[in-house]
């Protein structure tokens, strides 16, 4: 991949999973590895972890310690639709 130099690393990778994980590439409960994106984007852990952080905080993955990241059940709820079934807004 290369990197658009206006933007972090960290924000364009995180768009790639993002994009592998609503087109279904990465389905749910997929692992989504630190050390392969590492590997695969050429980059750092600390990079790596923005990433996952981010991610996390969308909803997109769960970390569990121990055993890794991966794709939540329902990651389509997590991208902010608005017809997540919340009927208590009018």
């Amino acid at each position: 991949m290369e990197f658009d130099p206006r933007f972090p690393k960290w924000e364009q990778i995180a768009e790639v999973i993002r994009e592998r994980i609503a087109s279904g590439e990465y389905g749910p409960r997929a692992l989504i590895s630190e050390v392969r994106m590492e590997q695969e984007f050429g980059t750092s852990r600390p990079t790596i972890r923005k990433v996952t952080r981010a991610l996390r905080e969308e909803g997109l993955i769960t970390t569990h310690p121990g055993m890794g990241s991966f794709v939540t059940d329902n990651p389509a709820a997590a991208d902010g639709d608005s017809d997540s079934g919340d009927t208590t807004k009018q």
